[in-house]
């Protein structure tokens, strides 16, 4: 395994377990400000709003950092991706 392919697995392992706190956090204010299920309890609807607004980029960021590196892993695990010979 080449230095950027060990760099790019550990980059989706750790993206994926700080992606589990932020999606939970992330449908967690989205039922708040819903009032389902009685979640509306935690936190007012106006908090949870700015809470839920803040939560977009960091969402975005690591869905990105997630998904990137994981499908060129899987591309190059398929052979879509051709390993490059050095001249």
């Amino acid at each position: 395994m080449s230095k950027l392919h060990f760099v790019l697995l550990k980059m989706v392992r750790w993206s994926g377990w700080l992606l589990l706190p932020v999606v939970m956090a992330f449908l967690l204010t989205g039922y708040i400000m819903d009032g389902r299920y009685g979640f509306s309890k935690l936190l007012d609807e106006k908090s949870a709003l700015t809470f839920h607004r803040m939560l977009h980029l960091p969402l975005i960021v690591l869905v990105l950092a997630h998904c990137l590196p994981a499908v060129y892993l899987a591309f190059r695990r398929w052979g879509w991706i051709k390993h490059r010979e050095e001249t």
